[in-house]
């Protein structure tokens, strides 16, 4: 997961330590990330911090007054399916796999300890627990633009920077026709000095990939001296 952006309403990550000094080292470090952060410092607390509030991730301290962090970790795991990564000074293997047993998805050892660890754990585990993409575009096609990654009929289609804006801006309206010059607006980012000839380029490369993932369909039509519009 990339950093959130400025204007998103940032993850929660409920911070369960009851150092408060660990606890305040890592809301810091989750803060310079973009993350917001809560902490509780007893373990009979965290369930109810859960169910009352918009946590995107639980870091788990192992060893906890009021109820330990094996027992908070199985409370979770029967109403919640909300990311877990336990942290703990326990370095052997048996509590490592018990955690992970238990529903914990990720666990690190406090023996050294690196909050940047802790930060990016936290980053990777919360982009891996992302739902699946919606569908964007007609039908058969799905399109991820964070990922800048498109599938028609399940089949990944392999595209350039430029190919993969020119599908999107002919996917947010199926049907249209689109001029040469009015693609080329969309493929560019900086005002580069290309001929509107060069759309059929592109075009001719995306109706190929295409193709390719639906063999005997020709989705991407060119409309004679109009321009290009996808079918599907």
């Amino acid at each position: 997961m990339t950093t959130p952006a400025a204007h998103a309403t940032p993850a929660t990550i409920l911070i369960v330590e009851d150092e408060p000094k660990m606890a305040a080292l890592l809301a810091d470090y989750l803060r310079a990330a973009g993350y917001a952060s809560r902490a509780v410092g007893d373990g009979r607390l965290v369930a109810e911090a859960v169910a009352r509030e918009d946590i995107a991730l639980v870091l788990l301290d192992l060893m906890l007054p009021g109820k330990d962090g094996l027992a908070v970790c199985r409370e979770l795991r029967a109403a919640s399916e909300v990311p877990i990564i336990m942290l703990t000074a326990r370095v052997e293997e048996a509590d490592r796999l018990l955690g992970l047993e238990i529903g914990a998805d990720d666990y690190i050892c406090k023996t050294p300890f690196s909050p940047r660890e802790v930060v990016a754990r936290v980053k990777a585990l919360l982009r891996r627990s992302r739902p699946p993409p919606p569908a964007q575009g007609p039908g058969p096609l799905r399109i991820e633009e964070d990922g800048w990654r498109a599938w028609l009929h399940g089949v990944a289609l392999d595209l350039t920077p430029v190919e993969f804006r020119l599908l999107k801006a002919l996917a947010e309206m199926p049907g249209r026709v689109f001029s040469r010059a009015a693609l080329l607006d969309k493929l560019h980012d900086d005002a580069r000095d290309v001929t509107d000839r060069a759309v059929d380029t592109h075009v001719k490369n995306l109706r190929k990939k295409m193709q390719q993932a639906c063999p005997g369909e020709d989705p991407l039509r060119s409309i004679y001296g109009v321009g290009y519009r996808l079918d599907l």
